[in-house]
């Protein structure tokens, strides 16, 4: 396996460290919107619409007994005779008092069959975003700290000066002068030319 880095550029370093310290920054914001909301979501539903439509019921209540009352308060006081009064407008409102009524307890019943489940949808939620913040927390500010350290590892190799050409061409003249010289051997002597005399002392 090669161990050797093919670097191209450092500033694409740089720039996926800048990209992770921006991807954690707006992704924590993202989460703290995403907790607000939902947590708005869940007590509006488990708590303002709640006490809402009991409100409602209560009222609707009220609002039957009174037309009731005034059903009766008609047929005993604009009884003429043996005539029975219509009391038309009294049935109408009792009608619709009682239609107000069954509207509000369907809605009261609603919002009490929904809100368990509501609320366990919203913790499971909640869990789920605990092991995304997690990610944001440890596993982002861990890679932007080995990016880091790559960084300065990088730089500081870019700092590291190599032999100067100059000199390793001086070297490398003085070491090959040196192999030569001990590498030569002593030349020999050229051989006589004919007709030349016999060096003193030699063989007639």
């Amino acid at each position: 396996m090669s161990t050797q880095a093919d670097v191209k550029s450092l500033d694409t370093l740089a720039f996926v460290k800048a990209a992770l310290a921006a991807y954690a920054h707006e992704s924590g914001q993202a989460l703290d919107e995403v907790e607000l909301e939902g947590r708005k979501a869940v007590d509006y539903i488990t708590v303002d619409r709640a006490a809402h439509w009991k409100a409602e019921v209560r009222r609707c209540s009220d609002l039957v007994n009174q037309a009731i009352k005034d059903l009766e308060h008609c047929r005993t006081f604009k009884k003429v005779g043996d005539n029975q009064p219509s009391c038309a407008e009294e049935k109408k409102n009792l009608e619709k008092a009682r239609a107000k009524l069954a509207h509000a307890e369907r809605k009261a019943e609603a919002v009490r069959r929904w809100t368990p489940v509501v609320l366990q949808q919203f913790r499971e939620t909640c869990v789920r975003l605990v092991h995304f913040r997690e990610v944001i927390d440890v596993d982002c500010p861990q890679a932007i700290a080995r990016v880091e350290k790559m960084l300065r590892a990088l730089e500081a190799y870019g700092q590291v000066t190599g032999p100067r050409p100059d000199a390793e061409s001086a070297g490398g003249g003085a070491a090959a002068s040196i192999v030569r010289q001990a590498g030569e051997q002593p030349a020999a002597p050229a051989p006589p030319l004919p007709g030349d005399a016999a060096p003193a002392g030699g063989a007639a």
